[in-house]
Parts: structure tokens; sequence; C-alpha cells
């Protein structure tokens, strides 16, 4: 039986199981001419979800009510009526949460399961997730070598990526993670100069300061609220801020009270950005061969957090705003 997971009802603060349901789809699942039929291989849940799941407005129009919830997904083509693919081929595009669908190939790319590169990294630091890290910090963050540069949410898909490109440029990286375990990780498998764990640090303005004793050229905001607060008191001037995420505060119900970031900014002549990672369309081919270069030079490493089973997809994404992944957060449905 072909599955659908539908967004059941708009989740008030943090979502829960009952936010979702799985429906049973009877639709024909004969591809017509120029179309393909698929099966989902791989589903990525990400953090930006959670704000297509509020009726707000954005750069994305949010999810319907009753309707499938989409996403990043890898997908073998089973039958083919698309000259443009064959059958076993495999997909990566925006796709919708099924067991199976039909696709008329528009908006896929085909990935090559040849080389040395996992099917799941489609979904991860040779997809979405690295070219959010490579643009946003080579675009906005323009790093120098020698600089310093600090994200947030480190241990997370994005982190976890950026700060390796940094080390690769040159850049002295520290990273702000939740967790002792994360923290570890950053610096014994990521590369991070150092790092920080939020969650256990009475004083985190002044911890930066202490592992960022040059100030913060760049910092990767992917966090938002009081993390990135105590980032403002350590920026250099001339600094650049990219802000790519506020995952702190997406499931507030109640705007949050944070410093004004204006005087900080204006004191140190410094750039804030926010971006989304289709700005730099133009340049994705350039960035996914040269991550895809990196990845096969043993110059960038990823961590996933794979979740079994199609059924599992809500509790994935729950899992993931609570911040119990490390690096990108996948679902292998079979």
């Amino acid at each position: 039986m072909n599955q659908t997971i539908i967004l059941k009802q708009r989740p008030i603060g943090a979502p829960t199981l009952s936010n979702f349901d799985f429906v049973n789809d009877d639709s024909d699942l004969t591809p017509k001419e120029g179309e393909i039929l698929l099966e989902t291989t791989y589903i990525s849940v990400d953090p930006y979800l959670r704000g297509r799941m509020s009726d707000a407005k954005s750069y994305v129009a949010p999810f319907e009510v009753g309707q499938p919830i989409n996403s990043g997904i890898v997908a073998k083509v089973l039958v083919s009526k698309n000259t443009n693919f064959k059958e076993g081929d495999y997909v990566s595009g925006l796709l919708d949460w099924k067991t199976k669908q039909i696709s008329n190939g528009k908006g896929l790319n085909k990935v090559n399961n040849q080389n040395n590169i996992p099917l799941s990294a489609y979904l991860g630091v040779v997809g979405m997730t690295g070219l959010t890290a490579y643009c946003g910090l080579t675009q906005i963050g323009k790093p120098k070598e020698g600089e310093t540069l600090v994200v947030s949410g480190a241990a997370g898909a994005v982190g976890t990526i950026v700060g390796q490109i940094g080390k690769i440029l040159g850049l002295r990286v520290i990273g702000i993670a939740g967790s002792d375990e994360k923290v570890e990780m950053l610096t014994s498998d990521f590369g991070y100069d150092e790092a920080i764990n939020y969650k256990t640090t009475k004083d985190l303005s002044s911890a930066i300061a202490s592992a960022a004793p040059n100030g913060v050229d760049i910092y990767f905001d992917n966090v938002g609220g009081d993390i990135s607060e105590a980032v403002l008191y350590n920026i250099n001037q001339f600094s650049r801020i990219i802000v790519c995420g506020a995952i702190s505060v997406y499931n507030n119900t109640t705007p949050q009270k944070n410093a004004t970031v204006q005087p900080f900014i204006v004191k140190n002549s410094a750039l804030m950005q926010g971006f989304i990672v289709s700005n730099y369309a133009s340049i994705f081919p350039e960035a996914i061969q040269k991550l895809a270069t990196w990845l096969e030079q043993n110059k960038l490493t990823h961590t996933e957090t794979i979740v079994e089973g199609f059924e599992n997809t809500p509790q994935a994404f729950i899992d993931l705003l609570d911040g119990k992944n490390k690096g990108k957060m996948i679902v292998k449905t079979s």
C-alpha cells in the first residue's frame, strides 16, 4: 500500500506526532507518457520545515493542512516513460513524503551511485546542506585566511560542513553546540579549533572571548536567540554575520526578547545578512564540484543520523528540533 504523510494540523509551539497523519494513497501509479514512477529511498528532515508548518508569510508557501509534506528526497526510478530517465536511475529533488509517487521529472537531478559518494550524501554534504554551507560562507562571509569564524548549531548538518570549509580556507574555527559529546565531536572529527557547550557555560560571551582572543570576523548563525547575542559582544570591525537559521526560536509562541542588534552593527561597521540557498543557484555547479572534490580527497567528512523506516519520519523531524541529531538527519525508508 502506498503511504503518504500529511500535515494533519498546524503545530502550536513544538510539533508533536499528533500534527501528522498517515494516509493510504490509492491513486493510479501507472506513469503516462513523459512521466516516471519513483520509490522513495531517503528523506531529508530539516529545520526550515517547521516554518512551513505555520500559516505565516515567508520566502516559501506554507504547507496546507490535509496535504502531503515535502522535502529533499532521493528516489529510485521504478518505471520510466520519460526519455531523460531510465529504470534504475536514482534522482534527487523536492518530492512529497510518499513511499511511491509519479513525477514528470521537472526539478529532479540524477545522482551518481557509481562513485564513492553514498546516495544519502546528495541530501547532505553534496546536496542542499553542503550548498547552504558553501554559499553562505563564501558569498556573504567572504573569508580571508587567518580570520576567526564562529558557528552556532555547529554539530548540525550545515554547521559541521561550514566549519570544515572554514578550515580548508585557512580560518580559525570555533563551534557552539549543546552537549559535551558534540563539543568533542567538533574538535576530534571535524577539525574545529575550539568548541563550547552553551548549555553548561555560565558566561557564553566570556567563553567566546577566551576562544577567540582576536575577536570574531565571521559568524555563521544557525540558531539566533541568546547564543547569537553572546557572539555579537565579540564581533570585530567589518565583521560579517551570516544568518542561515534561528532554530532556537522556531517553536516560540511569543516574540523572543533579545538585545537590539543595531548598536553592535553600527559600532563595528558590520554586515548582517540573511539568505536562502536558492539565492545562489547560479554558482551551484561550481559549489557541487568543489564539495565533491573535497569529499573525495578526504578534506571533508560528514556525519549522518539515519533513522530507519518511513513510518518514523515525523519522529525524526521532532528529534531534529530537539537537537538529537549529529550532522544531517535523514530517514532511510526501507
